[in-house]
């Protein structure tokens, strides 16, 4: 019997489902683009639904393919998803809908958040809390995009005081949906999606105490953090009811672990077509 392997790749102007053999062969795959929104200079949105969609969409095609072959989408033992990163969406606990375009990370439209955010730190200086999270005060991470959320759109403050929202990068809204939405969906983030949103204490991989307060954030809001491979739930329905999405990765680190760079000091660009600074990851393992 063949055993085979789903994989959900989720990126900034398309997506894409692969089903892989035990040899790491595609069998079949599908891919589709879809829309990106530019309401302002500096500004990039992407739909939440659309892409929900055309993760559907891939998935359902694929099973087609695989069936017109002779193939038994039933082999498909597991599913992982890996994302584009930073990227930031909020939705309704109750309806399990979004409550405004997802901020992309590529937008900039964060700026004076920035500002206000590091003139409000002891230092005044962008790095204040990067020794616990990583990260710098920037446009690119998460929380800061989370911040301009709140502090410009009234719903979705709205919505956070009276314990309605819910906060995640692609992986967590499309393993939330996938997984049932508002009738049951798992509300969860891998370590390396978690890492991206200036929130997660990398020594404790948990959301920081400190760096929730200073955002004025209430941690409900947040995915639980897990690790990057284990059973997060199962499809609700579709043609691949009851399978278990079990791998969550952000894109970068995913391509990094598939370049194989497992040995201390190995370093991995990516060169991205929208113009942006390469992406650099160093390995800092010490153990294979």
């Amino acid at each position: 019997m063949a055993t085979y392997i789903g994989a959900i790749d989720q990126g900034t102007s398309s997506s894409r489902f692969m089903v892989f053999d035990k040899q790491g062969n595609i069998v079949e795959s599908h891919q589709t683009e879809f829309p990106q929104y530019y309401p302002d200079a500096g500004w990039c949105e992407h739909d939440p639904i659309e892409i929900l969609d055309s993760v559907t969409l891939c998935i359902n095609e694929t099973v087609e393919k695989m069936k017109a072959r002779g193939l038994n989408p039933a082999d498909i033992k597991a599913v992982g998803i890996t994302n584009q990163r930073e990227t930031t969406v909020v939705w309704d606990r109750l309806t399990g809908e979004p409550l405004h375009n997802a901020v992309v990370w590529l937008d900039t439209r964060t700026r004076s958040t920035v500002e206000k955010l590091v003139a409000r730190t002891p230092t005044k200086k962008t790095d204040y809390y990067q020794g616990k999270c990583g990260l710098p005060f920037s446009t690119y991470f998460s929380g800061v995009k989370l911040r301009w959320l709140l502090d410009n759109k009234p719903e979705i403050e709205t919505a956070h005081k009276e314990g309605r929202l819910m906060f995640g990068n692609i992986d967590s809204w499309l393993i939330y949906r996938l997984t049932g939405g508002a009738a049951g969906g798992v509300h969860v983030t891998d370590v390396t999606n978690a890492s991206r949103t200036m929130f997660m204490n990398l020594r404790s991989l948990t959301w920081d105490d400190e760096i929730c307060s200073f955002f004025e954030i209430n941690k409900d809001i947040l995915p639980r953090v897990a690790s990057s491979s284990e059973v997060y739930g199962h499809f609700a329905d579709g043609p691949l009811k009851g399978f278990p999405i079990s791998g969550d990765l952000g894109d970068q680190q995913a391509a990094f672990v598939g370049q194989r760079c497992t040995k201390p000091g190995t370093v991995k660009n990516t060169y991205v077509r929208s113009g942006v600074p390469t992406v650099r990851l160093f390995s800092l393992f010490t153990r294979p």
